[in-house]
């Protein structure tokens, strides 16, 4: 029997027409991704203006406010962040509040409380209120932090007592933290380094700290 052996044709396979339609793909993929790129980024710097005018706004109304009821504290105009000195609220090496350090917290809690949250808007993205304490150079590190803490924690506890408009909106942003030394001049001691700050903290803040230093905004 005659054995016949059969083959299949061959085929040219488009090699070219199938890379072509690859890189085609790949570059509507990118193209899409860059958009996206760009519409996060509008979207962010965006978000950096909105929280930039809003603690404008916030540092503003607390110049004011402070100026206004005679209240010796200190304004970052950058941050908004508020320091009050040691010797306003303790005794030396105490954390207990002194009878002036309650008064002028009396005087000081409500007026910055209405500051910051005087627009819902950008009370709406305030995540936290931050009760710091700070100290010198001087002493044990171990000290430091532990009296940087105790003494934000005294001012907390007089937070707590006291009685404002706003106070349940206050009180359920406030965090406490003990910075002891680690802000301070380490090379001399130096009074302005004892003290204790309030401090607002945008829900974005981290992140647009970081994106606005990209941009350069």
């Amino acid at each position: 029997m005659e054995r016949h052996e059969w083959s299949y044709p061959e085929t040219d396979i488009d090699e070219t027409g199938a890379w072509l339609s690859i890189g085609d793909l790949m570059s509507g993929l990118l193209m899409i991704f860059a958009l996206l790129l760009i519409l996060a980024l509008l979207q962010l710097t965006e978000a950096a203006e909105k929280a930039k005018s809003g603690r404008i706004v916030i540092i503003q109304s607390l110049q004011k406010t402070l100026s206004e009821k005679g209240i010796n504290a200190e304004v970052d105009p950058q941050t908004g962040d508020i320091s009050i000195l040691d010797s306003v609220l303790f005794d030396i090496d105490s954390a207990a509040l002194k009878p002036a350090g309650h008064d002028f917290l009396e005087l000081f809690v409500p007026a910055y409380s209405n500051a910051i949250f005087s627009s819902d808007d950008v009370a709406n993205e305030i995540q936290h209120v931050v009760i710091e304490g700070h100290t010198s150079s001087t002493g044990s590190w171990d000290y430091n932090m532990n009296l940087s803490l105790n003494r934000a924690n005294s001012v907390s506890e007089a937070v707590s007592r006291l009685s404002f408009m706003g106070k349940g909106r206050f009180r359920a942003r406030m965090l406490v933290a003990g910075r002891g030394e680690a802000d301070a001049d380490q090379s001399v001691d130096r009074p302005g380094d004892r003290k204790v700050i309030f401090r607002f903290q945008f829900k974005s803040d981290r992140f647009l700290h970081w994106f606005m230093e990209q941009r350069g905004l």
